[in-house]
């Protein structure tokens, strides 16, 4: 079984990627004190935390500080793939939200690991701009399909492969 890791007081939290669009690989990172954890994610997952991110910060007060999501610090080895995700409410008394991701695993196996994020305003307001820089970094959607056009050329349903850009 993989390692859980509950990190209630995390002093960093980044999205990175590495490759090129269109093979990039998705992580998210947190560091509380020494303890570094990466867990490998989907594109569309880093979207879904960005998104859900912004509507809880919308009924939030804006952050104080002017905090950055850092880079990917290295090692950059995952320690699993996450599946699911969840966000607590605010907690008033700690100012922060509790982000949780679970472990994926193989359907018909027992659950996996699990880690708990704890998250400041600030941290959720980088966060969540951080993925929306690294989606923006992404191939273009074809105009007539919307799929990612590849860099060595794309071939759309919408036309039966007649347009190619």
């Amino acid at each position: 079984m993989s390692r859980s890791f509950e990190l209630p007081l995390v002093d960093t939290v980044t999205v990175g990627t590495i490759g090129v669009p269109g093979q990039r690989v998705f992580y998210l990172q947190a560091r509380a004190g020494t303890t570094l954890v990466t867990l490998k994610m989907e594109k569309q997952q880093v979207g879904a935390l960005g998104a859900a991110l912004l509507e809880m910060l919308a009924d939030l007060p804006p952050p104080t500080g002017g905090e950055g999501a850092p880079e990917l610090q290295e090692p950059i080895e995952p320690a699993w793939v996450a599946g699911t995700m969840g966000l607590s409410p605010y907690d008033e008394d700690s100012q922060r939200v509790t982000l949780l991701l679970e472990e994926l695993v193989p359907e018909g196996e027992d659950g996996g690991a699990s880690a708990q994020l704890g998250l400041t305003v600030g941290q959720m307001f980088a966060l969540a701009a951080r993925a929306e820089e690294l989606l923006g970094q992404g191939r273009p959607p074809c105009p007539l399909c919307n799929n990612p056009i590849d860099p060595r050329g794309h071939s759309c349903p919408k036309t039966n492969g007649k347009l190619r850009h």
